[in-house]
């Protein structure tokens, strides 16, 4: 049985509660939150826990063993880096941090300490992305041209961070799951209408090896909610819908061939190849629960995370060029760059926030 305190209790954290307290290996004995009503509601429903306003009142060992951290973006490294010093295991929301060299360093101590670091990219854990990842991974779609995808919406609206970095670690994580590789580089526009400061509409562009690439649209300020993600390849195409609520996934037997070679512009004519469209089986399983399953058997049974601290770190600096893109008129940023960044950073032994503009292309 493992100990499980909830740290955040607002849009994301009842669902945590939920969920690890139906579970039969794990017990919520703590919870935390800045909100007094939200402390008392959560409190009620959850009988004998620990409750508290100050996060390190629940960082002790003899009453849980491992924390949940559902708080806004920019207090996941100094939460989640207090829970690994005092020997706990961590399971942090989306994004990991907000740099590369604070994600390294939180990989660096949950090594050092032997303990897991789980990252929430939810939707690893989707049996429908789950099956994507087979067609990429089995050559049924054949060698991927590019990968098109949208995360729209009316809402929620955050201050603290921008639309790039609220919504788009989900297709990013998707994205380089199904590629099994990081983008050589990225760019990055989008406006602010509400708030001068903070993007409300995104459009994020990441350069692959092997001539791919992949596109990612992000808003909330849409009129209709729309999650979806198209994969081309040379072969088929296949579309992952997570606004369907049976066929998620369709495969498309389409494809375009050029011709060989040809002598005059009349002999040249692109062949178009139409096919059957099909929709795979899929074993329907509520994705968050399968997560925190996951994260639970980690802890029992010692087994490496499938969303583990590499992988956020990995997110993060494709967010990091995206940002620093975004702040430079779209202008484009090597990947590379990035882990140059951060190891100037760890030598001055100073931190930046991603969302602050502060990096500027010379």
């Amino acid at each position: 049985m493992v100990r499980i305190g909830i740290v955040g209790l607002g849009y994301w954290g009842p669902n945590f509660e939920r969920t690890f307290d139906n579970l039969p290996q794990s017990e919520i004995t703590a919870i935390c939150d800045l909100n007094e009503e939200r402390l008392q509601y959560a409190e009620k429903k959850l009988t004998g826990v620990f409750a508290s306003h100050n996060f390190d009142e629940i960082l002790n060992r003899e009453l849980v063993d491992a924390v949940v951290i559902s708080t806004p973006t920019k207090t996941h490294f100094e939460l989640t880096k207090k829970a690994l010093e005092a020997g706990l295991h961590v399971f942090v929301e989306k994004p990991l941090a907000t740099s590369a060299m604070e994600c390294q360093t939180l990989i660096d101590l949950a090594e050092k300490y032997g303990l897991k670091l789980f990252v929430g990219h939810l939707f690893l854990y989707n049996t429908a992305v789950k099956k994507m990842k087979e067609l990429v991974g089995n050559g049924a779609l054949g060698n991927i041209c590019y990968i098109s995808s949208q995360r729209l919406n009316l809402g929620p609206i955050r201050q603290d961070v921008n639309a790039l970095w609220d919504l788009a670690p989900h297709d990013i994580s998707i994205i380089l799951d199904l590629l099994d590789r990081s983008p050589v580089s990225v760019n990055c526009q989008g406006l602010a209408y509400l708030n001068k400061n903070v993007h409300d509409v995104c459009t994020l562009t990441m350069h692959f090896e092997k001539k791919c690439m992949a596109i990612i649209n992000v808003s909330w300020l849409d009129p209709s909610k729309t999650r979806l993600m198209t994969v081309v390849g040379e072969k088929q195409m296949a579309t992952f819908n997570d606004m369907e609520p049976l066929e998620k996934i369709r495969v498309f037997n389409k494809r375009v061939e050029a011709p060989g070679y040809s002598d005059s512009f009349g002999e040249f004519q692109f062949s178009f190849q139409y096919g059957d469209t099909c929709s795979p089986w899929l074993n329907q399983v509520e994705p968050l629960k399968a997560e925190c399953r996951h994260f639970l058997e980690c802890i029992e049974e010692n087994k490496h995370p499938l969303t583990d601290g590499h992988n956020g770190l990995e997110v993060v600096r494709v967010l990091e060029a995206a940002d620093i893109s975004l702040n430079n008129h779209g202008q484009m940023v090597k990947i590379a760059d990035i882990k140059q960044f951060a190891a100037i950073d760890a030598t001055n032994g100073s931190l930046k926030d991603c969302n602050s503009s502060e990096r500027k292309m010379k």
